[in-house]
């Protein structure tokens, strides 16, 4: 039977991994950094304690859904965000190598300036502008450097079991007529069960390599928001305004991106595996809400 070590199961992808699976014959062995009923303790960032559970576990596959993801207090707490997003994927890399095992590695878009105008792909110049990113990015090239069998897969804008944004907009529909949502930054809402999906298409194979996974198309946050709301039947109006206005009203420490839409361009071209568009995603996600 094959076995399955998940990093940050309690978290939206975790969760998502294991629905995915739940009807294969796989033994997971489900960590967090806190141990629960059928959750072990997991620290990725002690490369003793993540090497000591590999070697005892053997898992054939690692998927790596731990991040520091506080994108505001990752600038605050740079030492903490470097140590989960960057030396946590170096340990389990490191561990992968040692026991053969393949590592999926989840990242972000994050990683490029944001600045863009069209979809970008795997080999487009990366230029982090915040802490977030910047220590996602050194993730990546730690798992380049130590891992030998791996699967980089950026997402962005994601949603699933757990707190997010979709979470948020409905209850702020509860006592809000209007929500002021901004409609200048540009992305791809990434329902965590379709990257889930993807991640267990890719990983009995040997496609090793860099990947993007992302719903299709794109929107705005407001224009996700407005979904949302018109998905719920909520009468909720949106506000459309700008990340300037926003942020006189609700400062922010980490630069967002204006544009992040990422391209699969070579889950498409090696694989031929495309994900479901964003809004049919959004819909599949309300109706098990």
């Amino acid at each position: 039977m094959k076995k399955i070590l998940v990093t940050g199961c309690n978290g939206q992808l975790g969760r998502a991994i294991n629905q995915v699976y739940a009807r294969d014959e796989v033994e997971f062995i489900n960590t967090d950094v806190v141990e629960g009923p059928g959750v072990t303790a997991l620290d990725i960032t002690d490369v003793e304690g993540v090497l000591a559970l590999v070697r005892q576990t053997k898992p054939d596959v690692i998927i790596n859904c731990a991040a520091h993801t506080n994108v505001d207090k990752c600038e605050e707490q740079w030492d903490l965000a470097y140590k989960i997003n960057a030396i946590g994927p170096r340990n389990l890399s490191i561990a992968a190598t040692e026991t053969g095992a393949k590592l999926f590695h989840v990242s972000t878009d994050y990683v490029f300036a944001g600045d863009g105008t069209k979809p970008y792909t795997e080999f487009d110049p990366v230029a982090p502008n915040s802490a977030y990113g910047k220590t996602k990015l050194e993730g990546e090239r730690f798992v380049q450097q130590f891992a030998q069998k791996y699967f980089i897969v950026r997402t962005a804008w994601l949603y699933g079991e757990g707190k997010n944004f979709a979470k948020t907009m409905l209850r702020l529909s509860e006592t809000h007529d209007k929500v002021s949502v901004v409609c200048d930054q540009i992305g791809s809402p990434t329902s965590a069960l379709e990257l889930a999906r993807m991640i267990h298409a890719l990983e009995p194979t040997e496609n090793y390599g860099l990947f993007h996974g992302t719903c299709e198309g794109f929107c705005s946050w407001a224009d996700f928001a407005s979904e949302v709301f018109r998905l719920a039947g909520k009468d909720t109006e949106v506000e459309y305004i700008t990340t300037e206005e926003y942020q006189r009203r609700n400062p922010a420490s980490a630069k967002r991106p204006a544009y992040s839409v990422l391209e699969n361009y070579m889950l498409k071209l090696t694989s031929g595996y495309r994900m479901a568009d964003w809004k049919d995603a959004v819909a599949e996600y309300m109706r098990g809400m």
